[in-house]
């Protein structure tokens, strides 16, 4: 039962995870490109610095989610385990989301003072 509820939820990581870091790259530009005032090269810079370390965290978490699982011995289980892990992997998303944009405010906030 736990080989099934890992290749579960590996794959609803897996979406979750490429979906919005799509997402946040794609749409992430035009807001970050806003806040640096046009400077394309930083924009650019920043976005896929962003995008590396999202798929990073990501793909860390869910391997150590999977190291502490316990053991499922039925559908519940498994339905349970698979559902708390996922809410928790989305929990670290949107933290992670809030983090990165007080961050590109903090580095907006410089990059001009220094102009």
């Amino acid at each position: 039962m736990n080989i099934l509820a890992y290749i579960i939820y590996l794959f609803i990581t897996y979406l979750v995870t490429v979906r919005v870091g799509f997402l946040f790259f794609r749409n992430g530009r035009v807001y970050i490109l806003g806040l640096l005032k046009g400077d394309v090269s930083l924009t650019d810079f920043i976005n896929k610095i962003l995008l590396v370390g999202y798929y990073l965290v990501n793909l860390g978490y869910a391997a150590v989610m999977i190291s502490c699982w316990s053991e499922v011995h039925n559908w519940l289980e498994m339905l349970t385990s698979i559902t708390t892990m996922t809410g928790r992997i989305l929990l670290t998303l949107s933290v992670m989301h809030y983090i990165n944009m007080a961050l590109i405010l903090l580095i907006k906030n410089h990059h001009f003072k220094t102009l």
